[in-house]
């Protein structure tokens, strides 16, 4: 149950602090099936920030479960709060002007819609990229062996085998990542932001 006696305190507003860090703040959410590269591409897209000089951190699916989500299995509903929580963390990166870089399966629309309100209510820019290859691609790379196991029925709710993907419908940018090489999917992500002005 959700506690009612608490307060927001306000601090330096988010103007002031892009004005005294001289960066903007938000997020660029990958969504894509798993062996679909996204981990790639977002750690790919972290290190040519750096090297921009852009504040960037990469929020990884895996890892997080590892610490903040240890306690989230992969029922629809545990799904839904992983993103849940994700989409607060990445707000609060964004929030402090770094460039917060998500690299989650979130199978569902409707997750990351909420998402993506959730910044556009604090008026942080949400770019999503919807990292894109045919399921008999993802199965063929497989690196971790998942599909393999699910297809043997070993795992249970695997996304893309019996449980759902939604793709996107309308993502800021969509990647046909089997087509093209890390190097141009990282480039064409960064046009992008120079183009809307985020860089």
């Amino acid at each position: 149950m959700a506690t009612t006696n608490i307060t927001w305190h306000n601090g330096i507003s988010k103007e002031e602090r892009t004005r005294l860090t001289k960066q903007n703040g938000f997020t660029i959410w990958f969504t894509g099936l798993s062996a679909s590269g996204k981990s790639t591409l977002a750690s790919a897209l972290e290190h040519r920030l750096l090297e921009l000089g852009v504040r960037a951190y990469r929020l990884d699916g895996d890892n997080i479960r590892f610490g903040l989500n240890k306690n989230l299995g992969f029922s629809p509903e545990d799904r839904t709060e992983n993103i849940r929580r994700i989409a607060e963390v990445a707000k609060l990166f964004a929030d402090s002007t770094t460039v917060a870089l998500t690299s989650f399966i979130s199978p569902y629309i409707a997750d990351r819609q909420a998402a993506r309100e959730l910044h556009e209510k604090s008026e942080i820019p949400f770019v999503e990229v919807f990292v894109d290859i045919p399921i008999e691609v993802a199965e063929q790379r497989d690196p971790k062996g998942l599909y393999k196991k699910a297809r043997a029925g070993e795992i249970k709710g695997f996304t893309g085998i019996d449980a759902p993907y939604e793709a996107p419908i309308k993502p800021e940018i969509h990647l046909k990542n089997h087509e093209l090489p890390v190097e141009e999917g990282v480039q064409k992500i960064i046009d992008y932001l120079k183009e809307k002005q985020l860089l």
